[in-house]
């Protein structure tokens, strides 16, 4: 299946157009009344973060332990499994109640199956992919006998009722009400998903858009690829196993070999462009051919930024150009978070006297850039 018809020859020296924004320099999403219908990375400022997700989920958690009455336990893990659930794959309530269990979500595969949830807007039927460690909880908590029994319902609940503990648990941590709602909960994931570099196409198919922004890119990847950029995500997003704050998912479309090194080029599902170079030892110990699938990193402290409206002159080979989405100055250095035309973001740390002479402020557009020395390649 060919995702990406749309010859574009070189997309990291193009001028690229930030999204639509708000007054408040921010990303519109769309005005319908269908709460899913994220299309562009959602005004983070009106859901919750991740910190605050996941101080939702362990309140959700602790709520689920304490009870001593097997039938109050098992209702209360019926919630909990349905939080994490539009928690992790951005669903929608209704679509995580009508799920069969035994026949929707597979722990072999760490995929929920969410069938047609009737509205015109959503695809006939989509995969999710989940953690590794989500699988094995889910299937722990659905081998108990006592839920056993009760999936003759598979995980049909009252709305009302869900949506009443949803609030509890919002207000037990201190949140507005609203925020700890299942529609809030649906975006915020998405704005974490965007924040933590996650492609918008596979974003748009995560929440069960029909008509995801693929056209983009000039690469055709399989849906086999993106699941397996999904599950990649997810289970980093899991075990947090690295420190690097900007990481991209792409695929490898040359290796040239040089005598001691050899120069990597990968393309994202969103279409940028990214090169490094690295040595043939390293070439061969990854064992990297054309169309492997393959993540790359760079550190904050590589990236730098320049505030101008030309594409800068200059000898590194990864160039964006974006928006300065949010800006933290301290004493010693400050950081700053470039959002990317398709809501991909870019962090950078820039010493305090650098910050002064750059004298950028949020909503400004600037170039990020870093060369191919600073990207490191891992296999997953």
């Amino acid at each position: 299946m060919r995702l990406y018809p749309k010859t574009v020859k070189n997309p990291v020296s193009m001028k690229i157009k930030p999204p639509p924004q708000n007054a408040d320099h921010q990303p519109l999403i769309s005005k319908k009344p269908d709460h899913g219908r994220i299309v562009a990375i959602a005004d983070d400022s009106s859901c919750l973060d991740s910190f605050q997700l996941d101080r939702l989920e362990t309140s959700f958690r602790k709520w689920a332990a304490h009870s001593r009455r097997a039938d109050v336990r098992l209702s209360r893990q019926r919630i909990l499994i349905i939080f994490l659930l539009i928690r992790y794959t951005g669903a929608k309530l209704n679509e995580v109640l009508a799920l069969n269990p035994s026949a929707d979500i597979d722990i072999k595969q760490k995929a929920v199956f969410f069938q047609n949830s009737g509205l015109e807007t959503e695809s006939k039927s989509r995969e999710v992919q989940i953690s590794e460690a989500l699988s094995h909880e889910i299937e722990k908590i659905l081998v108990d006998p006592f839920f056993q029994d009760s999936l003759n319902k598979a995980f049909y609940v009252d709305p009302g009722f869900v949506r009443r503990k949803f609030y509890e648990r919002a207000r037990d941590c201190g949140f507005p009400k609203r925020l700890g709602g299942p529609e809030m909960i649906r975006k915020a994931r998405a704005v974490e998903l965007m924040r933590g570099n996650m492609p918008l196409p596979v974003v748009q198919m995560i929440l069960g858009h029909s008509t995801p922004n693929l056209t983009s890119s000039y690469v055709s990847f399989s849906e086999t690829e993106i699941r397996q950029v999904t599950r990649v995500f997810m289970d980093r997003e899991a075990s947090r196993k690295t420190s690097a704050r900007n990481a991209f998912f792409g695929k490898i479309q040359e290796i040239q070999k040089g005598d001691i090194q050899a120069r990597v080029c990968l393309t994202t599902i969103s279409g940028y462009t990214i090169n490094t170079v690295i040595t043939i030892g390293s070439l061969e110990r990854l064992g990297l051919k054309k169309g492997n699938m393959i993540v790359a990193e760079v550190k904050a402290p590589w990236v730098i930024l320049q505030k101008s409206a030309e594409e800068p002159l200059c000898s590194a080979e990864n160039r964006f150009y974006g928006v300065i989405s949010r800006l933290s100055k301290g004493e010693v250095n400050a950081e700053y978070v470039v959002r990317l035309s398709d809501g991909t973001e870019l962090c950078a740390i820039v010493s305090a006297t650098g910050a002064r002479d750059l004298n950028l402020g949020e909503g400004d557009p600037v170039w990020a850039f870093f060369n191919c020395f600073a990207v490191v390649l891992h296999i997953e």
